[in-house]
């Protein structure tokens, strides 16, 4: 059960960067117990091995091994180190929402096409360690240096950090199913003053219809008729603050047919129509 944990990151804001280091552990060593510390803990294994616990869970960390505590539980190690063991640990916080889910569960955060759901394996194998090891060495560089130039270079290379993880645990379906998501939308974004029926993308993306809507419920968490509707109305709101187009043109912009369906659906989203919209946005 341990190796199916998840945790899911809402992004913006991104999780960032607070410290790291490379430590080693003689044998007879271990990791110290730590409750409620505040800041997630991420260890990677060089050489030798941890054993970690966090609540129920227990984890046997090797060579290549990734693993996330968390900042808000418990964690202790079960056991000293047997042997000579290296390891590179990083601290790292987000203001943003997040949760931890096992592996079948969906979870209730995830993206749209204006955020993104950045999910990271509790714990992992990494299938390419020497890559591993040069980011988190890189890291610890910068990590150390207190000029300006430091702290781009330290969040920058984090963010290749998680960015490896989050694109490492997937399989090849799910990598898949990403892909997917990710040309339908681009496709709507850039056809959305047509009309677009879910036949027309399935015929552009040459799959069919249900498994196109199935990859962007669980990339975008819509449907793919939802997603290009709020993308027009968003595209709408741009229009209404940044000129003094009529309504009914801005309707016709976006890809509405009709000015009264469109206004409907636009006070139904944002709670007010286009006209008030605009005079909230415009008026000083």
């Amino acid at each position: 059960m341990s190796e199916e944990l998840l945790l899911t990151f809402r992004s913006p804001p991104l999780p960032f960067f607070i410290e790291s280091n490379r430590r080693t552990y003689q044998a007879g060593e271990e990791h110290p117990n730590r409750t409620n510390i505040g800041v997630f803990d991420m260890l990677f294994v060089h050489e030798g091995a941890l054993h970690l616990s966090e609540g129920e869970y227990k984890w046997l960390l090797g060579p290549g091994d990734v693993l996330i505590l968390r900042p808000d539980s418990y964690h202790y190690s079960y056991q000293p180190c047997q042997e000579t063991t290296v390891f590179d640990w990083v601290h790292f916080q987000t203001v943003g929402a997040w949760e931890e889910t096992e592996g079948s569960q969906s979870g209730s955060l995830r993206g749209d096409y204006y955020t993104y759901a950045i999910r990271l394996p509790k714990k992992i194998h990494l299938s390419y360690p020497d890559e591993a090891k040069l980011i988190f060495g890189q890291l610890h560089d910068a990590a150390q240096s207190s000029s300006h130039g430091a702290f781009w270079e330290r969040q920058q290379r984090f963010l290749h950090l998680l960015q490896m993880l989050d694109e490492g645990w997937r399989s090849d379906a799910a990598r898949a199913g990403v892909s997917v998501a990710e040309r339908a939308a681009a496709y709507l974004k850039m056809n959305y003053r047509s009309p677009i029926s879910n036949g027309m993308l399935s015929e552009v993306l040459q799959l069919h219809t249900n498994y196109i809507t199935r990859c962007m419920t669980e990339v975008f968490g819509c449907t793919p008729q939802q997603y290009l509707l709020y993308y027009r109305l968003d595209q709408a709101k741009l229009l209404l603050i940044k000129t003094d187009w009529t309504i009914a043109r801005i309707a016709e912009e976006t890809g509405f047919r009709q000015t009264p369906h469109f206004s409907r659906l636009f006070a139904s989203h944002t709670g007010m129509p286009p006209l008030k919209f605009r005079k909230r946005f415009t008026t000083n």
